[in-house]
């Protein structure tokens, strides 16, 4: 306690300052030290060995040989030729921008044209609404197979299994030399198609009977 006199007569006693006390609930506690010994490397040969390797590499090889002789799905639509190459305004202008849009892209080409193609002996109500010879547009490519059947409108569209490209491109056994008739008068603002623009579009062994 203190008490303080000064001027105004009160006396001036000294000051004992209390003990201050600190619990012993607020001093640091010892702390057990851990020792962490080194983690061991994981040995991946402890678990995946050198056959298990040889295993997978062989399994995916497998798989690989397995899918030669599986079918792949090919989608066309077909019509009379001089529908489909001398008449159709816009179909030659959209196979021509399509293969220029894939050699941009380093894409490989996935349709191609058929003159009267061999498949179609599995379709023969298909055929019978057919005039012949006939021309058919085949990609593996089924969506834009169909958004080129909405575009042209008169064609005839369905899709076939074929083990090899050779055998869903195949023509019939009689070779035909499409012709057409050129107008008398042509009207329209832009030329008229040029005789043969197709070929570009004939798998490759036609191709070169063609030329």
């Amino acid at each position: 306690m203190c008490s303080v006199t000064g001027a105004l007569g009160i006396a001036a006693t000294g000051c004992r300052p209390q003990p201050f006390i600190v619990s012993s609930s607020l001093l640091p506690k010892k702390t057990k030290k851990l020792h962490f010994s080194p983690a061991k490397p994981l040995s991946l040969a402890s678990h995946f060995s050198s056959s298990s390797f040889k295993t997978a590499a062989t399994s995916v090889q497998q798989l690989s040989d397995d899918k030669k002789g599986e079918s792949t799905k090919y989608y066309f639509l077909v019509a009379n030729a001089k529908f489909m190459l001398d008449e159709e305004e816009h179909f030659q202008e959209q196979l021509f921008e399509r293969l220029r849009y894939y050699g941009e892209r380093d894409k490989e080409q996935d349709f191609w044209l058929v003159v009267e193609p061999k498949f179609l002996d599995k379709f023969p109500k298909l055929t019978q609404r057919l005039s012949r010879p006939a021309v058919a547009l085949v990609s593996t490519n089924g969506p834009w197979i169909t958004f080129m059947k909405l575009r042209l409108d008169r064609v005839l569209a369905d899709s076939f299994e074929a083990t090899s490209l050779d055998e869903a491109l195949a023509s019939s056994s009689s070779p035909t030399t499409l012709e057409f008739d050129q107008p008398e008068n042509w009207v329209a603002p832009y030329p008229k198609y040029e005789p043969g623009w197709w070929d570009t579009f004939l798998p490759k062994a036609k191709q070169e009977s063609v030329a």
